[in-house]
């Protein structure tokens, strides 16, 4: 059964993260730098939050404040929800889908080993689903 374990391994289970005090500017930067869509909220090793580009979006430029500066931490989502790596595609696909996220951190014994997104869950199935496919056809065509 594929895990978030097994994403986070095949990722090297790099994460991006910004301390509390750092502005929103500095986050949005970071995101645009990377190419992705959040970031951790880290207090020295403990995950204390997410920024998101929603979160951006909705705290910060609808409400016109200035991200230059205002602190992450006012604007972040503070305790985010987060699944152990044993979690499966499926149980974490519905979780972002009832939860309405894109986001989700993974923990094992309450320290931070990986971030998983909707996008990362989509390419992971898609590379099982081609594989597959793969398979069938060497099957169907002898081959």
């Amino acid at each position: 059964m594929d895990t978030l374990g097994t994403i986070i391994r095949e990722n090297k289970g790099r994460i991006r993260a910004i301390a509390p005090d750092e502005t929103v500017l500095t986050a949005a930067e970071r995101m645009n730098d990377d190419r992705i869509g959040s970031l951790v909220v880290m207090q020295g090793s403990t995950l204390i939050g997410i920024i998101t580009e929603r979160d951006i979006l909705t705290r910060i430029v609808a409400d016109q404040r200035d991200p230059s500066t205002t602190a992450v931490s006012s604007v972040m989502t503070a305790d985010p929800l987060s699944c152990p790596p044993k979690t499966t595609v499926g149980e974490a696909r519905e979780i972002m889908r009832r939860e309405r996220i894109r986001h989700l951190p993974v923990c094992e014994d309450d320290k931070l080993i990986g971030m998983i997104s909707i996008g990362d869950l989509n390419a992971f199935e898609s590379q099982r689903l081609n594989g597959l496919v793969d398979s069938l056809e060497s099957y169907i065509t002898g081959g």
